[in-house]
């Protein structure tokens, strides 16, 4: 089967091979696919990383295989760093150009290059099928983070207010699923590409009161239909926490923080003079600990 890698920031997938079909994910800098078909100007396409199908611009990803491939992806499973910002830039030492990486790229045979020159700051090197790029190192994170709540709070907080996009996972633009995706990458844990994927990984949280900083909590319609999920930011009985002070932190219009108790995600951002205090907006279907 031919093997494809993208060597763009981003690169959109959608359902159907045109450029006006829906978004259903992105491929980011650096991840490797499959070809499952190909027509005229289109590639449909199945992600390694989270097994996420769909059709891609044929010109956008770059064939790879034999002994590129096997090289290649041998690195990317041994890969720890990782860009932890929303956005970084990576330089090429092949041609100069700049090429704007997102939070999640997986950064292969990375490292802190220590200046000759004390006063000069160290610069981070990684390397893609042979060519080498030179990156801020204060934009990426070699180890993944310990899951915590402090942690956590310092990752998400670079992530607000980044609006919703559907199908994206990246700064410009994130769904729900794509925002879990790409913050739990941070943590050296590996999420499917949807919602209702994601509420399949990890155990069961009986409830609420039980839930820990990083665990995933999901909401459904009315038909049982698992169809939004966010992250426990803030659990209900860490030590000094008050009665209401349970806060996840989802991407619902935007990325934000917002208070959960066991009946939903309570946001008074919709307070109206019906509900001058603000309002249920999802119902709290499951809690899962990946």
């Amino acid at each position: 089967m031919l093997k494809a890698i993208s060597l763009h920031s981003i690169i959109p997938v959608r359902t159907e091979p045109r450029e006006g079909s829906e978004q259903s994910t992105q491929i980011l800098f650096g991840e490797t696919c499959d070809i499952l078909e190909q027509v005229p100007r289109w590639n449909r396409i199945r992600l390694h990383s989270d097994g996420q199908e769909g059709w891609v611009d044929a010109k956008m990803i770059s064939p790879i295989g034999g002994k590129d491939y096997t090289a290649y992806r041998k690195a990317l499973k041994s890969a720890t760093a990782m860009v932890a910002m929303p956005m970084a830039y990576a330089v090429s030492e092949n041609n100069g150009q700049t090429i704007p990486l997102t939070a999640g790229t997986r950064l292969t045979n990375y490292q802190t290059l220590k200046p000759q020159n004390p006063q000069t700051a160290p610069v981070g090197r990684f390397e893609v099928l042979g060519v080498g790029f030179r990156i801020d190192p204060g934009m990426v994170i070699a180890q993944p983070l310990a899951l915590n709540e402090q942690n956590l709070m310092q990752a998400v907080r670079f992530f607000l207010n980044v609006p919703y996009l559907w199908g994206g996972k990246n700064a410009m633009g994130m769904d729900c699923s794509g925002f879990t995706q790409t913050i739990l990458s941070l943590f050296g844990k590996r999420l499917l590409r949807n919602a209702s994927q994601q509420a399949t990984q990890g155990s069961p949280v009986s409830l609420l009161k039980h839930a820990h900083a990083g665990d995933l909590v999901f909401f459904d319609h009315n038909d049982g239909r698992i169809s939004h999920v966010g992250i426990i930011l803030s659990p209900p009985f860490r030590e000094g926490a008050g009665v209401g002070s349970c806060t996840l932190v989802h991407c619902s219009g935007r990325v934000k923080v917002e208070k959960i108790d066991e009946t939903g995600i309570f946001s008074v951002e919709q307070a109206d003079k019906d509900h001058p205090d603000g309002r249920y907006t999802h119902h709290l279907a499951a809690i899962r600990r990946v």
